[in-house]
C-alpha cells in the first residue's frame, strides 16, 4: 500500500484497537457453528487522501472487479515515530455489509493484515489481508480470505 510514498508517514491505531475486539467477542458464539471459507478480490482504486496531522491521516478507495464497482473502503493510516511503523485501520462497504481489518504497513509493495469482524454477510468473520500496490500506490490489488 506504499503509505509512505503516498500520505508520507501515515498509520491507523484508534480504529484498529476498536476492531481488534469486535472478531474475539463475536467467535466465541460462532465456534459450535460450521464456518464457510470465502475469498473477495478486487482493485482498490485510490479515490481521495486526507493528512489530519504529522502521523495521522485517511484515503477512500473504490473497489472494482472486472470493471464493475463492488464497495468503497476507507482507510485510517496511524504512523509511530519512535518504532518507525504505520498501522492502517480499514472499513470495506459492499452490497452484503461491512468488513472491518486491520493492517501493518510493511515498507514494500505488499502489506499484510486481519479481517476482525463485520455486519450482514460479513458478521463474525474473521481471515487475512493481502494488498499489494502498484508503484504509484494510486491501484492496490487487494485478496481478503475470510470465514464467517
Amino acid at each position: 500500500m506504499k503509505l509512505r510514498a503516498n500520505i508520507a508517514p501515515l498509520a491507523v491505531a484508534g480504529a484498529a484497537a476498536v476492531l481488534s475486539g469486535t472478531a474475539a467477542f463475536l467467535l466465541p458464539a460462532a465456534a459450535g457453528a460450521s464456518t464457510a471459507t470465502h475469498t473477495l478480490k478486487f482493485t482498490s482504486v485510490r479515490q481521495a487522501t486526507a493528512k489530519f496531522s504529522k502521523t495521522v491521516g485517511a484515503a477512500q478507495d473504490k473497489d472494482v472487479k472486472n470493471g464493475t464497482v463492488i464497495g468503497y473502503d476507507m482507510l485510517r493510516f496511524a504512523f509511530n515515530p519512535k518504532t518507525n511503523t504505520a498501522s492502517i485501520g480499514v472499513a470495506l462497504e459492499t452490497k452484503d455489509g461491512f468488513l472491518y481489518g486491520v493492517l501493518r504497513e510493511s515498507g514494500g509493495a505488499v502489506t499484510r493484515g486481519k479481517v476482525t469482524g463485520g455486519t450482514g454477510k460479513y458478521a463474525g468473520a474473521a481471515g487475512t489481508i493481502t494488498a499489494r500496490s502498484n508503484k504509484t500506490a494510486t491501484r492496490t490489488a487487494v485478496t481478503i480470505t475470510y470465514h464467517t
